[in-house]
């Protein structure tokens, strides 16, 4: 290594040499108690932001006499305030822990109408991600957010299946659709609850670790997430990274996907099934969205050591690319003349987009770059806003001027993702190049995971710093 140690810096001075065994078991700990309740908080989350779609195709639009692009404004005006208060809102996730915050939210989303839905959501997302990432190492939260992200996309899957069953219940005083509402947003209040007295604040306060626990939780983050652990507010401070023009490719590259999550339900319906196969129908897409969301981030962590192709480039590449494949098929073909050819293009859809493969491996990869815990916090939200401005797009693309097979929408939605899909390419490609000029300028070999990142405080500035790609 040319007198360069393969590690900077030790965090913990006092604990000494810990066992993979000993780190295995802390991590089955955060596996068990902290993924599948907030796994099932953004299920819930899902279901009652998308839960109008499936309503539409039992006619709740027309119960409420809603008429023309009326409920395409409906669905916009949710990301309006979703966009907004994503950030401010995640700087009280970082001073009082998304444990206490997230729970709240998810009780004020049930009472509220469908704008200040958006405000109590917005900041779900980047919440989770800062949250799980004072947990998990670099190279174990891409597997980690995948399958937060997962409950999102089986929400689909999930909420088409509820809608098939509540669809059945004829009733002459409430609608059917009256019952959607009323059993998914039952669930979420209950679940906020226990998810108040059940998640920690941090590994430092967690009463179910041992004292060991806690110090190797320490020595983990400080090695290899955190420059800082349980740092102050400063919002001065964590605004700083967009001052490079990185974040703001990253901003872009967040940007295209929203509509099928919205819409789906909708292009299915042009298909002309049934209300109740139209929902059923929802299933299937959903579920392939789910596996192939995991087996791309279990991948990208586990290949973290890249090679010359790099890997994780082609992840984050390659659902982009299959979601871009099936807008242009829609957006093609005489939809009920090529039935079987439509559906599986909506297959191709959800694992591109509504699968969030693109935006679980990106939500990564600007945290993995992201050393300090205040500027994560604040990147994060201000990410998920800019990333949450497609609703503004989608949902002002699809009109009902263009029912059934939405051309113009298709269209746009594709164009988004071709150039999102130059975007990451392109940055993967730069941060190999950036890593190889720091490595010749120390003479010496140095990636990510060589350095600790306790030893960062000067970030991008740091001439020990590398990229994760």
């Amino acid at each position: 290594m040319d007198g360069v140690e393969r590690k900077t810096s030790t965090p913990d001075h006092n604990l000494g040499e810990f066992t993979r065994e000993e780190e295995l078991q802390l991590l089955r700990k955060y596996d068990f108690y902290i993924l599948p309740p907030l796994a099932f908080m953004y299920l819930c989350n899902a279901l009652d932001k998308g839960n109008v779609g499936n309503a539409k195709t039992d006619g709740w639009d027309k119960d409420i006499h809603l008429e023309g692009n009326q409920y395409y404004l409906l669905v916009m005006v949710f990301y309006v305030p979703f966009c907004l208060f994503g950030t401010p809102l995640s700087l009280f996730v970082k001073r009082f822990s998304a444990a206490r915050v997230l729970p709240l939210m998810m009780i004020g989303f049930i009472f509220a109408i469908r704008f200040f839905l958006g405000i109590f959501e917005s900041p779900m997302l980047p919440a989770v991600v800062y949250y799980l990432s004072t947990f998990y190492k670099r190279d174990e939260l891409a597997s980690r957010v995948g399958i937060f992200y997962a409950a999102a996309s089986i929400a689909g899957a999930f909420s088409g299946l509820i809608a098939y069953g509540v669809f059945h219940i004829h009733n002459s005083k409430y609608h059917s659709w009256q019952y959607l509402f009323w059993i998914e947003g039952a669930g979420s209040i209950l679940f906020a609850i226990f998810a108040w007295f059940w998640l920690p604040r941090t590994p430092a306060t967690w009463s179910l670790l041992t004292p060991r626990q806690k110090a190797i939780a320490r020595s983990r983050i400080l090695s290899d997430s955190s420059v800082v652990i349980d740092e102050a507010v400063d919002i001065q401070d964590a605004f700083r990274p967009f001052k490079s023009v990185l974040y703001w490719i990253w901003v872009l590259i967040r940007v295209p996907l929203a509509s099928v999550n919205n819409f789906l339900p909708q292009i299915i319906a042009s298909f002309n099934f049934s209300t109740v196969k139209t929902n059923l129908y929802t299933v299937a897409p959903n579920v392939v969205g789910t596996v192939a969301l995991l087996l791309l981030t279990f991948s990208s962590d586990y290949f973290r050591e890249r090679s010359i192709l790099s890997w994780t480039d082609c992840y984050r590449c390659i659902p982009l690319a299959t979601a871009l494949t099936g807008f242009i098929i829609l957006g093609s073909i005489d939809t009920l003349a090529h039935l079987h050819v439509a559906y599986f293009a909506c297959f191709l859809l959800t694992i591109g987009a509504s699968s969030f493969a693109p935006s679980v491996l990106v939500a990564t990869w600007y945290s993995n770059n992201t050393n300090q815990e205040n500027r994560r916090a604040v990147v994060a939200a201000v990410m998920v806003a800019f990333a949450n401005s497609a609703g503004l797009i989608s949902t002002n693309v699809f009109q009902a001027k263009d029912e059934p097979k939405y051309v113009p929408a298709l269209v746009t939605s594709g164009a988004f993702g071709g150039f999102c899909l130059l975007l990451t390419a392109g940055t993967g490609l730069w941060m190999r190049f950036e890593n190889r000029r720091r490595d010749r300028a120390m003479k010496t070999k140095l990636t990510a995971k060589d350095v600790d990142t306790s030893a960062l405080s000067e970030g991008t500035k740091s001439p020990l710093f590398r990229y994760m790609y």
